[in-house]
């Protein structure tokens, strides 16, 4: 089949348009010259075999997205999220969107090259009750992973990824977005956290976009979750309201059986429970243990810092602690990580091509894989 050149110097345009890109600094990202981008962007000429690859590694994408109709990449939703929430993300926010996709797509190539099993989980919301979408959503998946009334999920990324949702967390600019998720045309449910909030608040926002995943894919292909959002947006609701409840059930709530929920009570529990005081407030109001002028009391307070504790970076400390925070902060999990290793170790992959997979130089596979305390294989 000819390339058609209209097609590609379309997709071209409106990839370096949603990332903001000028023609200049394309061209010094791939070292394909100016006056050439410009002729591929206005059909003019057609390119090298080469040059589609270049392209296609400088915006993480699959080249055949280029050369064909099939939808290889997540380039239809980034439009829609650009359309909709443009103002929002600032130009360096937009390309740690675009790694955060094609870090999805990897581990999902990953996945399914290494038959890693699914916990397969469904649920389709009826009636117009969103409020109960969410309590009822929650409690399925609790009964799905068999957690009792009294559990507290212990790593809820681990719980998240075993569903075939993509986790990733990124630290985004924009300090008013949550979250953000996104269906690609592959990958299937993909999770974007803000690293810049709370620790405890990025485990409430991994279970809100989880709700997001769950029932709102279906009639959407992305949700921008705000920290700051209309109160009578239903699907917040549904999806703070299934945060909410599959984090701490009325049920459990209600054993704790605290006699005075003052500052100290509330700082002390929500350590213990892993989530922020202001869910905890949430989770106390909703189920009728406190009113409303000690939940506006509670919501102001907030934990010590230092005595909080990241699921991904548990037990480690020193320069192994550092070194893993600041992977998390790129976007690369320990999960991912590791799951690239095996793909190495079980000749799934190559090391460049596992290099590439990382966003790093096979120079850094090494390091890496010294942190993680794996032995390279060499599989070129």
């Amino acid at each position: 089949m000819p390339l058609d050149l209209n097609e590609f110097g379309r997709k071209l345009r409106r990839y370096r348009e949603q990332l903001k890109l000028s023609i200049s600094e394309l061209s010094i990202g791939t070292g394909i010259a100016e006056g050439r981008l410009i002729v591929f962007e206005n059909a003019q000429g057609t390119p090298t075999g080469d040059e589609v690859l270049i392209l296609a590694d400088f915006y993480h994408c699959d080249y055949r997205f280029f050369i064909s109709n099939e939808q290889l990449a997540a380039y239809e939703q980034t439009e829609n999220l650009y359309r909709r929430f443009g103002d929002e993300f600032s130009k360096e926010d937009r390309w740690r969107v675009q790694e955060f996709l094609f870090l999805c797509e990897c581990e999902d190539q990953l996945q399914r090259a290494l038959d890693r099993p699914r916990k397969e989980f469904r649920y389709q919301p009826k009636g117009t009750y969103f409020k109960g979408h969410g309590e009822d959503a929650a409690a399925a998946l609790r009964r799905h992973f068999a957690y009792g009334d009294d559990i507290v999920p212990a790593d809820l990324y681990r719980d998240v990824r075993s569903l075939g949702i993509h986790v990733f967390r990124r630290r985004l600019d924009n300090s008013n977005i949550s979250g953000l998720t996104v269906r690609h045309p592959h990958a299937g449910s993909c999770v974007l956290v803000n690293y810049s909030e709370d620790v405890y608040r990025q485990n409430f926002t991994v279970a809100h976009e989880t709700a997001h995943a769950l029932m709102d894919m279906r009639d959407d292909d992305v949700v921008v979750s705000f920290n700051q959002w209309k109160p009578g947006d239903l699907v917040e609701i549904r999806a703070n309201t299934f945060a909410s409840r599959y984090l701490l059930p009325p049920t459990l709530l209600k054993r704790l059986n605290v006699p005075r929920w003052d500052a100290e009570a509330a700082i002390r529990w929500a350590l213990k429970l892993k989530v922020s005081v202001a869910a905890l407030a949430i989770g106390l109001k909703e189920s009728a243990i406190i009113d409303d002028v000690t939940y506006n009391t509670l919501r102001a307070v907030r934990a010590p810092q230092e005595r909080k504790t990241d699921p991904e970076l548990a037990g480690l400390s020193g320069r192994s602690l550092e070194r893993k925070e600041r992977l998390l902060q790129q976007g690369l999990s320990a999960s991912y990580v590791s799951l690239c290793f095996d793909a190495i170790a079980e000749s799934a992959i190559t090391n460049s091509r596992a290099a590439e997979m990382l966003l790093v130089g096979e120079a850094e596979l090494s390091d890496l894989a010294e942190l993680f305390g794996v032995k390279m294989t060499v599989h070129d």
